[in-house]
């Protein structure tokens, strides 16, 4: 079973940046996905960027509400998947959790229920 492990959030301005990383304890076999997904208090978890890792290519997908100010990507050698964050508004705190599942192609992607597995979040809070 792979294990997942976040690191990178924390407090930051309105405007600011922030990199997430996901290390994983093992690598699935063929192809597969990791996801990045938030849950504010009172929500339920979301989608955020998620990215499929095949032996040739690798495919990104975005929410439209980061799109052009969150990069999802990956370190083979580190086996990490990381969420660069820039522009941070108010509305993007939320604890942050990194999923992983098998390949996925387009919204198939986005379904929070068809990950396997998760880490254990880590928290992000834009405020001034």
């Amino acid at each position: 079973q792979v294990q997942l492990v976040e690191s990178g959030g924390g407090l930051v301005q309105p405007g600011g940046s922030l990199r997430l990383s996901c290390v994983a304890s093992g690598r699935p076999g063929g192809s597969y996905a990791r996801g990045w997904f938030r849950q504010a208090p009172g929500k339920e978890r979301e989608f955020v960027a998620a990215i499929t890792i095949t032996w040739n290519a690798d495919t990104t997908y975005y929410a439209d509400s980061v799109k052009g100010r969150f990069t999802i990507s990956r370190d083979i050698a580190k086996n990490t998947v990381y969420l660069q964050m820039n522009s941070l508004k108010p509305e993007d705190t939320a604890v942050y959790y990194c999923g992983g599942r098998g390949y996925c192609s387009g919204s198939g992607c986005y379904d929070v229920k068809l990950y396997d597995y998760w880490g254990q979040g880590t928290q992000v809070t834009v405020s001034s």
